[in-house]
């Protein structure tokens, strides 16, 4: 076919095809385009916005439907889509039990027993490590590129990601013509949309192009599909084969009017009315041939407007996100760009509805990466432009991932939570074959860190060794039962899950020269102690965390028992085994409480993990009320770390939220999250660790709500630490405990009035803020008698389930 004028000038200087793609995180950038112009706030609450194009991954926005995402970076002479598919993995299935674990368990036990650490720790090294003891990495899928030659000079720019609808957008004028685009990842169609669009008829152009760093192809097919198609270059360890994960993306470009040329990997349009962007994605992680899966998801679409994908992408999208509603009060900083907003908060500044967005902007982050059927979230959720990720963006359960999930229950987002699950129960098997192989154990079990290939050995190094991440991953179980009220779930998915782990403790735990049991070996995640002769160690038994988990893991199981009616034998087993288990414990010295079976010397007083602190939270063995003593001791701890620099990490500061709100104490948790947006967020508002992990935004956005809503004492409590920051406002569509729907409002730092929807019957035991009572409660406009307590907070009063419940509060 005979090339048109327009397109030899295109042609010229150009690149055609590098095998292996070439481009990515490393390509690259355009010459900066002069911006010029203040635009004004685009419409919506809840919208993230910038005048001025993404310059690096950390300023770009992300789309995801919870399966694939992109990044977005509003380029305007080239503008880079950064995909992700949350399958897309380094690596294959393979063995890696030590084989000398179990016979060198009960020496490394002994040697620990009698505080020979630095021995036990280079045995276990040798005998307990997966072999090897690394995992690799998730990876990115690789970069479509739009690039619109010759285009120098615009005005009016701005950018934007608004919540509410999940779709991002930028808007231009230039040569005249003021362009549009929107991009969004649907998932009911499971395709990332992206749509170009002008003001003035032909005036579309652009270049298309997929790019990868290597192990990948781009292809043209027909006139308008892009083909990117590769496999991960990985041997096969046994037979040097590739073994890698193939994967494939197809990007239809729909173009209404203009020209076409595609070839050589590269699509070139011209004079275009609109271009319309159909991307998906697929690996043969769940599929053998991703090529069949992606044409077939094409097909299945190709014929949908654009307007009704967007239509049913937004109506799905709202379904989730408007159940929560939340204002703690405006300024004037809310109609400047979120950039500027951010930096105004790093000087001091005070923007609440910054911080209602941030939360928010959690719960649209943990609907982008986690949607029924779709892998977990990881270390950075979904979104990825490495092929060698920090930490390879895994699966770390000595807290990374559990606070991802955090917000799934109290945010009013329990669909989200389901990936969790399914990820957990794929775990059970080589979990079980670990815990029998290396341990002598029944049960099931995993560590630290895990990835999609079923990894549940240690890693890394000792401080890998430490074999209750399952067990802390159960509480999620059950924390769904008691939001949801769902006994099916409890009785046909969560109990046995949960057993399981608690038979590989049952059979981990052995008896210590104190005469309790503990955990042997065992670590406080990633924090170092000091000996009595002065060395270092990282390995011990019976840390504290460990016996939080157990405690928590064991009464849930055993109130789980009991709901269902079955396992009485089992659960004076575990009654039995919580009789004889390490008390928490205080030191003498300090008055801290101990992060180790001794009250050994801190190497490191600042660390990030409070690991020792599980008791106060995610947990709650210890509480302000019930455990008086306890609660005193968590706070001097608290207080020591963050005075020796903790908190200094994103998820870490995330953490210190929780833990201030537990003890009610509003306004140092208001200051944690001040820190937070000042020292530990990037521009477009996700986590910085450094570098970016997610498990700080989902981390914020749950310590915002446990601020304004908790029900882990077994009550309902109302502002529990309101900060006098936020004199009035409202939350709507919270959920506690007890399958409760809550919204509350506020004024003068008062409670005014709540309304509580059952979602069964029961008992509800309220709590006001102190210094106030319970005027009135009403149900359909009649009073609801309530039956005081010993505090003049706390009442009590029936609900049946379906029913909205008003309660109005007075000083």
């Amino acid at each position: 076919m005979r090339k048109p004028a327009w397109a030899a000038s295109i042609f010229v200087g150009l690149f055609i095809l590098v095998l292996p793609v070439m481009g990515g995180e490393n390509a690259p950038q355009p010459p900066e385009v002069h911006v010029e112009g203040r635009p004004e706030k685009p419409a919506g609450e809840w919208v993230l916005w910038y005048t001025q194009p993404a310059a690096k991954w950390e300023e770009a926005l992300p789309v995801g439907n919870g399966r694939i995402g992109a990044m977005v970076f509003g380029g305007v002479a080239k503008e880079r889509l950064q995909l992700n598919d949350d399958t897309l993995w380094d690596g294959y299935p393979r063995e890696r039990i030590n084989p000398k674990g179990r016979e060198a368990l009960p020496e490394i036990r002994r040697l620990l027993f009698e505080d020979r650490n630095a021995e036990a720790e280079t045995l276990a090294g040798q005998t307990l490590m997966g072999v090897p003891a690394r995992i690799l990495s998730y990876q990115t899928l690789g970069d479509l590129w739009i690039e619109v030659p010759g285009l120098e000079e615009v005005t009016e720019y701005r950018r934007w990601l608004d919540l509410d609808s999940g779709v991002a957008g930028v808007e231009y004028v230039a040569e005249g013509t003021q362009f549009t685009r929107e991009v969004f990842a649907s998932h009911p169609h499971q395709v990332i949309v992206a749509r170009f669009k002008a003001n003035q008829p032909g005036a579309i152009r652009a270049r298309l192009r997929f790019t990868r760093e290597q192990d990948a192809q781009c292809l043209s097919e027909s006139d308008n599909r892009l083909i990117l198609r590769g496999q991960i270059h990985r041997p096969h360890h046994e037979t040097g084969e590739n073994a890698g994960m193939k994967f494939e993306a197809h990007c239809l470009a729909l173009a209404r009017g203009g020209e076409r040329i595609n070839a050589d990997g590269v699509l070139h349009i011209q004079g275009a009315d609109e271009l319309l962007l159909l991307i998906v994605t697929a690996t043969s992680y769940k599929h053998p041939d991703p090529e069949a899966v992606c044409r077939a998801q094409v097909e299945a679409i190709r014929g949908t407007s654009f307007s009704a994908l967007r239509e049913v992408h937004v109506a799905d999208h709202r379904a989730l996100f408007r159940r929560v509603d939340l204002d703690l009060g405006h300024t004037e900083h809310e109609f400047l760009p979120t950039d500027q907003r951010l930096r105004a908060v790093a000087r001091g500044g005070h923007d609440p509805h910054l911080t209602a967005t941030y939360f928010q902007y959690g719960r649209y982050l943990l609907m982008g990466c986690s949607r029924p059927g779709c892998m977990p979230a990881n270390l950075q959720g979904l979104w990825n432009p490495h092929l060698n990720a920090p930490w390879n963006s895994d699966y770390h359960t000595n807290i990374n991932l559990q606070m991802n999930y955090w917000p799934a229950e109290v945010a009013n987002l329990s669909e989200c939570h389901l990936p969790l699950f399914d990820y957990m129960e794929s775990l059970i098997p080589p979990g079980t074959k670990t815990a029998w192989e290396l341990y002598g154990c029944r049960g099931w079990t995993i560590h630290h860190l895990s990835d999609v290939w079923g990894f549940t050995v240690p890693a890394d190094g000792v401080w890998g060794i430490w074999p209750v991440g399952g067990a802390w991953l159960c509480q999620h179980l059950y924390e769904h039962y008691l939001f949801t009220g769902d006994v099916d779930f409890l009785r046909e998915r969560a109990y046995s899950i949960m057993k399981g782990a608690a038979v590989f403790l049952l059979d981990f735990l052995e008896f210590s020269p104190q005469g309790w049991l503990v955990t042997n070996p065992s670590h406080s995640p990633e924090n170092a102690f000091i000996q009595e002769d002065g060395t270092r160690s990282m390995f011990t038994y019976g840390a504290t965390m460990d016996i939080e988990i157990i405690q928590d893991l064991f009464n849930n199981v055993i109130e789980a028992s009991e709901v269902l009616g079955i396992d009485a034998d089992f659960r004076r087993h575990l009654r039995k085994a919580l009789c004889y288990l390490a008390p928490l414990q205080i030191s003498p010295e300090t008055g801290r409480l101990q992060e180790w079976i001794k009250d050994y010397g801190e190497a490191e007083p600042g660390h990030r993990h409070m690991s020792h602190l599980f008791g106060l939270h995610p947990g709650h063995s210890i509480t302000l009320r019930g455990t008086p003593l306890y609660a005193a001791a968590a706070r001097k701890s608290l207080d020591y770390r963050l005075a020796h620099g903790g908190g200094h990490t994103g998820w870490s500061r995330a953490w210190m939220i929780h833990f201030r709100a537990r003890l009610e104490e509003g306004e140092k948790a208001f200051e944690n999250i001040q820190a937070l947006l000042a020292k530990s967020t990037l521009p477009n508002l996700l986590d910085n660790h450094p570098p970016f992990q997610i498990d700080g935004n989902f981390g914020g956005t749950a310590g915002i709500a446990e601020m304004l809503l908790q029900s882990h004492a077994g009550e309902v409590s109302l502002l529990p630490a309101l900060p006098s920051a936020w004199p009035e406002g409202f939350v709507r569509g919270l959920r506690a405990r007890g399958g409760y729907t809550v919204d509350i409002r506020w004024s003068g730092g008062k409670a005014r009035e709540a309304t509580l929807r059952a979602g069964e019957e029961g008992i509800c035991t309220l709590r006001v803020p102190g210094g106030q009572t319970v005027r009135r409660i009403l149900v359909r406009g009649h009073e609801v008698p309530w039956e005081k307590t010993k505090e003049e907070s706390l009442v009590k009063f029936p609900v049946e389930a379906g029913q909205t419940y008003t309660v109005i509060a007075q000083e």
